[in-house]
């Protein structure tokens, strides 16, 4: 796996309506995540965080859900996550809100296909027609798969960021209704958490690293509500019956495993809501986990 390391803040809160995952950049940060790199032997630099207007200040029709900055900002990303592959760096970028991930992902799979593992509680499979809530942090991999709006399918590049097949989602619980059909008919393969109740997740992760056996590289999308809130409480949408510590640190053990991971997406930590800065320090022990933390 390459050593270069190199952090992106996206400190955007404006793809849902809670407040405080603009400063799970910070969290994370003060959580000691260059140090916990760089103690593995990466040289780690951080590039600081993309400039996003403080929510409060913005003039917006709320129909739209702050569309025209969402785009601007998942523009950039895109920009950056594309200069940092280019560069032979593994881009880590901390959010923010899911809808981040409408740019980094588009960015970071410009040179080549790359696989996708969407760790989540929420399918994040709504468009304006299915969607209840109008957020769009829960629009964000339908949008990189081409379905919805051409205004967040078109970030970038025209069309699809990923192929359906090169993508998973795992953690699943919690879903709409009329997002659930759009997810079915799409063909995408999903584990929920029934099937980590089932199947166990030690079979479920080698079946993920088993999918993505002739590709190079691997994307992780880190949604903090794919925990159990007893375990990850400062998150913007818990629900509960989630991920378990030692289940997410073996997920993550075992794609570090594939020796595939390429970049990375942490997102939705909500200071705010969270005790004793618990779940940033959790993700911040995942991270390393993933980029090849052993217990011996």
């Amino acid at each position: 796996m390459n050593k270069k390391v190199c952090i992106i803040g996206i400190p955007m809160d404006l793809g849902q309506k809670h407040r405080g995952v603009s400063m799970g950049p910070g969290a994370l940060r003060y959580s000691g995540l260059a140090s916990a790199l760089h103690n593995l032997g990466y040289i780690v630099e951080d590039y600081g965080d993309i400039n996003v207007p403080i929510r409060d200040t913005i003039m917006d029709n709320k129909k739209i859900k702050f569309m025209p900055i969402i785009q601007r900002i998942c523009n950039l990303a895109y920009g950056k996550g594309e200069k940092a592959v280019k560069e032979g760096y593994i881009p880590l970028f901390l959010g923010g809100d899911h809808s981040i991930s409408i740019g980094t992902v588009g960015g970071i799979s410009v040179a080549e296909e790359v696989g996708l593992i969407w760790i989540d509680a929420h399918g994040d499979f709504n468009t304006f027609d299915t969607t209840i809530s109008g957020n769009i942090h829960g629009m964000a991999l339908s949008a990189l798969l081409n379905y919805g709006d051409k205004r967040l399918t078109n970030i970038g590049r025209k069309g699809p960021k990923v192929k359906v097949d090169n993508v998973v989602i795992i953690g699943l619980r919690k879903v709409d209704e009329e997002e659930q059909k759009l997810i079915k008919s799409s063909g995408i393969t999903v584990f929920t958490m029934k099937d980590i109740d089932e199947m166990g997740m030690s079979c479920i992760a080698h079946k993920i690293a088993s999918k993505f056996d002739k590709l190079r590289k691997i994307h992780v999308s880190l949604d903090l509500d794919c925990l159990d809130p007893v375990v990850a409480p400062g998150v913007g949408t818990p629900v509960n019956g989630g991920i378990t510590y030692r289940e997410a640190h073996l997920l993550m053990e075992i794609i570090s495993n594939t020796k595939k991971l390429s970049s990375l997406d942490i997102v939705e930590v909500n200071p705010m809501l969270d005790i004793k800065n618990q779940t940033a320090l959790i993700a911040v022990e995942l991270t390393v986990s993933l980029f090849g933390k052993a217990i011996l």
